[in-house]
C-alpha cells in the first residue's frame, strides 16, 4: 500500500490491528471457557464480556461497510460480494489512487480510516496510536517521522527537533 496515498497509513494500521481486536472478543485468546464433567463452566472461569471491544468491533465494522459502499459508489463501480473487514480494507486501499483524484472523496477516506484506526488503538490500550512513515524528516533529516490519527498529525520524534509537518495542499 502506497502511503502517500489519501488514507493509506490508517488502513495499513487498520488491517494490521482489527484482527487483534477481534481477538479481544474471543474466550479463546483468554483460555476459553472449561466445562466441568456433566456440563456447566467450571467456576471463576467465564469473562466479563466487554462492551467496549464489542462496541469498537461493530463500529469499525460498520464503518468499513459504509466507507467501502460510498468508495465504491462515488467512483462508479458496481458492488462486490460481502467480505470480512481486512478484505474491505484491502479492496478499498487498491482503490486509493483513483480515490486522490476525487479531492472530496479523498478527504472523506483519510478522516474515516483515521478515526477508525484511533477507534480500534484506544480499544487495544493504545494511549494514542503512533504510525511510523516513511522518508526523512525535511529540518533534521532523521528517520523520525511519526502519524498520529487522533490529533490528526504528522511529527518528526526526534527529541532535538519535534516538527510538525504541514499537511500538503491538495
Amino acid at each position: 500500500m502506497n502511503r502517500e496515498l489519501p488514507g493509506a497509513v490508517w488502513i495499513a494500521s487498520l488491517v494490521r490491528r482489527f484482527p487483534d481486536l477481534v481477538d479481544e472478543l474471543a474466550p479463546a485468546a483468554h483460555g476459553g471457557l472449561r466445562e466441568r464433567r456433566g456440563g456447566g463452566p467450571v467456576a471463576g472461569t467465564t469473562l466479563p464480556v466487554r462492551l467496549h471491544i464489542s462496541d469498537a468491533v461493530r463500529d469499525i465494522t460498520d464503518g468499513v461497510v459504509e466507507l467501502e459502499e460510498a468508495v465504491r459508489e462515488r467512483l462508479g463501480l458496481r458492488a462486490v460480494q460481502p467480505a470480512p473487514v481486512p478484505v474491505r480494507l484491502r479492496r478499498i486501499a487498491g482503490l486509493l489512487e483513483r480515490v486522490a483524484a476525487d479531492s472530496v472523496l479523498a478527504a472523506h477516506v483519510e478522516d474515516e480510516s483515521r478515526r477508525m484506526a484511533a477507534r480500534c488503538a484506544r480499544a487495544l490500550g493504545d494511549p494514542e496510536q503512533l504510525v511510523r512513515l516513511p522518508g526523512r524528516c525535511p529540518t533534521c533529516d532523521s528517520v523520525s517521522l511519526r502519524a498520529f490519527p487522533e490529533r490528526a498529525e504528522v511529527r518528526c520524534v526526534n527529541p532535538v527537533c519535534g516538527q510538525v509537518l504541514e499537511p500538503e495542499a491538495s
